[in-house]
């Protein structure tokens, strides 16, 4: 028999002759299959082998380490709020976005959190007294229907965290996510840094719910202030210095006396922030999995809150 004929074929390419062979298992191998390692070849099985055996390494917070680096959560997140601010501009036909007349198709979407006395007399029966008549929109030739949370439009609370007024609502609202969200996914990884962000923003759609119902809310403003309560505490897991964030938080703040911005809504998404970074920097390293056990206690409270306050206005006012 000819060395030719007696030759070893790649286990996976049997047309092949080779005399390579997997330092690990010692199959052949041809050129195509093998893959350097410090120490001869492996095959691709036992690449495969080993990915699945090797711990992968993870952030302080239990992200996978290098998964944020992209920002791929941060840059959907803005693009979705640029999305839905052309279209409410398209409907309104002005860059001014929503308007507080409560006419266009995107209102029905989430522009306010409660029913709002007096927003819309048109449907009170009276100075003082809550109805769970829809708001009514004509979209697109069709006529649909709409109701404010108190009369069971709670995904209002979610849906108003995407939609601002103007440019300059959006515009601040996007470069501080841009600035801070990158940094606090990198840190946290998307799936925590994801979760953290619409909790806080649902948060403070839950303060505005409660001190604040009677006034139209929108802007993702909320989950913003969220990104500040949570990198106070990040930064003090990862000793940081976060003399600069309390000045930026301050004068974000002291803007609100001079600015027709929703106190409640800011406060409550900082204090979703601070309530969330709580979870995330004061879990045992060893038990991060409870992280996740935590943000759903946070999410029943808010559910609970929500649905006692929605009693406490249908007592009070008789939402029929």
């Amino acid at each position: 028999m000819s060395d030719e004929q007696s030759a070893p074929v790649c286990y996976r390419h049997r047309n092949r002759q080779t005399y390579l062979s997997c330092s690990r298992c010692g199959k052949p191998i041809c050129a195509d299959c093998r893959i350097d390692a410090p120490v001869g070849f492996h095959c691709p099985d036992c690449v495969a082998e080993g990915r699945r055996t090797t711990r992968q390494a993870r952030t302080s917070f239990g992200g996978v380490a290098g998964a944020g680096s992209a920002g791929t959560v941060t840059k959907a997140l803005v693009g979705a709020n640029i999305a839905v601010f052309i279209l409410a501009a398209l409907s309104t036909g002005t860059l001014a976005g929503l308007t507080t007349a409560g006419t266009t198709p995107l209102h029905m979407f989430g522009a306010e959190i409660g029913y709002l006395p007096g927003y819309q007399p048109g449907y009170l029966q009276g100075s003082a007294i809550f109805t769970d008549t829809h708001a009514i929109f004509d979209l697109f030739g069709r006529t649909v229907t709409a109701p404010f949370v108190a009369a069971g439009g709670y995904y209002r609370m979610i849906t108003s965290m995407f939609l601002h007024y103007g440019l300059i609502h959006l515009g601040f609202n996007m470069l501080v996510l841009w600035m801070f969200g990158r940094a606090l996914e990198h840190d946290l990884g998307p799936a925590r840094f994801f979760t953290v962000y619409m909790l806080s923003g649902l948060t403070g759609s839950v303060a505005v719910y409660f001190f604040s119902y009677d006034t139209a809310t929108a802007g993702a403003s909320g989950a913003v202030y969220g990104l500040f309560g949570l990198l106070i505490l990040v930064n003090r897991k990862l000793k940081r210095d976060n003399r600069s964030l309390y000045i930026l938080i301050g004068l974000n703040l002291a803007l609100g006396f001079f600015l027709p911005v929703s106190f409640a809504g800011h406060i409550g998404g900082l204090v979703g922030g601070l309530i969330c970074g709580a979870i995330l920097t004061f879990t045992p390293r060893e038990r991060r999995g409870l992280h996740w056990v935590g943000f759903a206690v946070l999410l029943a409270a808010l559910a609970v809150a929500t649905f006692i306050q929605t009693g406490i206005l249908d007592n009070q006012y008789d939402i029929v």
